[in-house]
């Protein structure tokens, strides 16, 4: 225990930082693509890997982390900071518990009245310490009181940031009802802590230069948070009734809003439709007008040439101390408060509208939008340090606000808008752009046209970096392009000309032999394919395609694809066959050429060389009825089901074990007794099992190859639309 006490605090934090990282998913390049196995198979030799797994399952770290808090205080200090990095709401209870332990009554003067004599007196308790180290000094009451004077005197100068009500106890204010004190909004804890640090060290400075004043320790942990979502709260199954849903919610935008307000370093935050009811204005404030979005680029601040006080002056003043978002995810957020909230946002900060004063406003008001209308067109607002976007399923935001928004944002690199109202306008918009996309997710988006996306992905230098490209459609939603913009897009687009794909999915585009074999250069990189909804695509064509340009491709997706396996299509010229056919045909044109080594003679003397295998397929999506033809599958091929409709045809022998893609493990391999274990299970899994996303991971920036549970996890591997 003592030699623990004499190591730096400095590598105690790293010690922990290793801890945090070791649960979190690999990137896109490492990725197994598998779920991740849970117990002890030690540590992996190199990634990609399936087993051992490639990281710690989040309960184990964050167990870890905790234990380490109950060794010493050294280790407490350390480890706290990374315990509350990410947080995740799951259940009403711990979000209430949560509100209880970051944030702080605001709207309680006294409170916050209190709070502000407590942090004085500690600062005061901190500088006669520090004084008494180098003068050798004992410190006393007068001393203390000389120093509360000098710090109260600096906190209550013009510039300070604390009301002037909270510095004066409460006792002492009038209490005249003739005396009408307007009321003010308290500053965050976090802002009051710093801004009376700062004031001591200033006193300081000019009383004992070069003494410094160790900060004040703020209890709230509020400031080590980075990551929030509510990807896995929900309220079913708490036996409330309708009206209790209504009228009594835990998620409202007054606690959102606290809350937000005393995380100054958060950077990524999720939202889903349990509770995207609180996603109101001010939230979306606190989420977007923070960091430089509240420093500049298109806000009037002071100086700039307003002299009309605006009431947003203070919030924006304390949003400047906060960082940037980096990631927000707002994956099916359609409520009508969140509607709302982001329409007025945009309208509020995007849109260089000439707003119609009502007779109601007063002259203050009508001077603060004529001044920021035109400070919007001399430097348009824009967010810049927001990378990584999701709006998927976000389908009641109007097109004419969805185009603003995005375009706002010119440092993405990971852009989901699935199934939204995205018109043309945009995709050409972001042609001219700063935008540099790695993935693009642009999946049954209705109101797109071929020639649109044929043009951003050949011409935008926005689409020449992409690696990770969905355009997925099916039956309801099929692809616009046509065959002459899939000609162009292959051979010209930059990101199908460079190899570097690593994902990709044309299910139901109009794709031919003369595509796949003639046009589109090899792709060595690509790891996870879709053609689903390809009625007319032949097998071996793709086997041909997957032999000689995309060997390294593990994903296939085939639902509905090729009519060897429909056999239950009908129509002028549909070829009808038995089920017993289809999956013949399967095994004998995609598995058995892709996943078998070349057959060779061991008759020979000499020394036998296994040859390589043909590709690194070994997961195949098929329809409902496919997967049921198949039974109980052939040899170590096996039927993996979600939570939902979706199932693939799953190799359970082949996996990333060791320091490359292994077939033929044996039964008994931890690997395979896994996989055996989802195929048992029949679908009765966790929302965060399957294969080839749906949805983009953005919050840690694993893109399309990311894995996700919870409601996210049921959009991406689930849902079968």
């Amino acid at each position: 225990m003592c030699a623990i006490l004499q190591y730096p605090p400095e590598l105690l934090f790293t010690i922990c930082e290793y801890i945090y990282a070791a649960g979190l998913p690999p990137s896109e390049y490492a990725s197994s693509l598998d779920p991740l196995a849970i117990g002890e198979f030690g540590a992996p030799t190199a990634l990609p890997s399936s087993m051992p797994p490639p990281n710690w399952s989040e309960p184990e770290a964050r167990k870890t982390l905790s234990n380490l808090c109950l060794v010493n205080h050294a280790w407490y200090e350390a480890a706290k900071p990374w315990l509350w990095h990410k947080i995740e709401v799951r259940l009403p209870r711990s979000w209430l518990a949560l509100l209880d332990e970051i944030t702080t009554d605001t709207e309680d003067d006294e409170k916050a009245a209190l709070a502000v004599k407590e942090s004085i007196q500690a600062a005061t308790h901190a500088a006669l310490a520090s004084s008494a180290v180098r003068t050798g000094a004992s410190s006393d009451e007068d001393a203390a009181r000389k120093w509360k004077e000098s710090i109260m005197e600096s906190l209550s100068g013009p510039d300070g940031s604390i009301p002037p009500e909270l510095l004066t106890p409460p006792a002492s204010r009038d209490s005249s009802p003739r005396r009408i004190r307007p009321k003010s909004k308290s500053p965050a804890r976090w802002k009051i802590m710093k801004t009376i640090s700062d004031a001591v060290q200033n006193v300081m400075d000019l009383t004992e230069p070069g003494v410094y004043v160790p900060r004040l320790h703020d209890p709230r942990p509020g400031r080590f948070v980075r990551h929030l979502d509510f990807n896995h709260f929900r309220t079913i199954g708490m036996r409330r009734s309708v009206e209790d849903t209504a009228t009594s919610r835990f998620v409202t935008g007054e606690r959102v809003e606290a809350f937000l307000k005393e995380l100054p370093n958060l950077t990524a935050f999720g939202a889903t439709e349990y509770m995207d009811g609180a996603l109101s204005l001010p939230v979306l404030n606190e989420l977007l007008l923070r960091g430089s979005a509240s420093r500049g680029g298109g806000r009037p601040t002071r100086g700039r040439g307003i002299v009309t006080e605006d009431p947003e002056e203070e919030d924006r003043e304390r949003r400047r101390e906060c960082k940037d978002l980096q990631a927000m995810d707002l994956t099916g957020c359609v409520s009508a408060v969140f509607v709302s909230a982001l329409t007025e946002f945009v309208n509020t900060h995007l849109l260089q509208e000439d707003e119609q004063s009502s007779g109601s406003d007063d002259e203050s008001r009508r001077q603060i939008r004529r001044a920021r209308a035109r400070f919007m067109q001399e430097e348009p607002l824009t967010f810049p340090g927001l990378q990584r976007l999701g709006l998927r399923g976000v389908k009641s935001i109007q097109s004419r606000i969805l185009t603003p928004f995005v375009l706002a944002f010119p440092s993405l690199t990971h852009l989901d808008l699935s199934a939204t109202r995205v018109a043309p306008e945009l995709l050409t918009a972001l042609r001219g752009s700063t935008v540099r996309l790695h993935s693009l997710a642009l999946a049954r988006c209705v109101h797109l046209t071929g020639s649109c996306i044929r043009d951003f992905l050949v011409y935008a230098p926005a689409a020449a970096q992409i690696r990770e490209l969905t355009l997925y459609g099916d039956q309801t939603f099929p692809s616009p392009l046509t065959t002459d913009d899939l000609m162009e897009i292959m051979s010209s687009a930059p990101c199908f000309t460079s190899g570097e794909l690593t994902y990709l999915d044309l299910s139901s585009a109009p794709v031919t032999k003369e595509l796949l074999v003639d046009v589109c250069k090899p792709q060595p990189k690509l790891r996870s394919l879709g053609l689903s909804y390809i009625p007319d695509l032949e097998l071996n064509v793709i086997a041909q395609f997957l032999k000689s340009k995309a060997v390294n491709v593990e994903v296939l997706t085939l639902v509905q694809t090729s009519p060897d396996l429909d056999w239950g299509r009908v129509g002028p010229g549909a070829p009808r066959g038995s089920a017993q056919q289809a999956m013949m045909a399967l095994h004998t044109q995609i598995i058995g050429p892709l996943c078998t080594p070349p057959y060779m003679s061991t008759l020979r003397s000499q020394a036998v060389v296994i040859p390589p295998y043909p590709t690194r397929l070994r997961v195949i999506e098929l329809s409902a009825p496919a997967l049921a033809a198949l039974g109980a599958g052939a040899a170590s091929w096996r039927i993996i089901r979600s939570k939902g409709g979706r199932g693939w045809y799953v190799d359970t022998a082949s996996g990333w074990v060791g320091a490359g893609l292994q077939r033929n493990l044996p039964k008994a391999h931890p690997f395979r007794v896994q996989m055996c274990r989802l195929a048992d299970a029949n679908g009765n899994v966790n929302s965060g099992i399957g294969w080839h996303a749906r949805k983009m991971e953005v919050l840690h920036g694993c893109g399309m190859l990311g894995r996700e549970d919870g409601l996210y996890g049921a959009v991406s591997f689930a849902y079968q639309g």
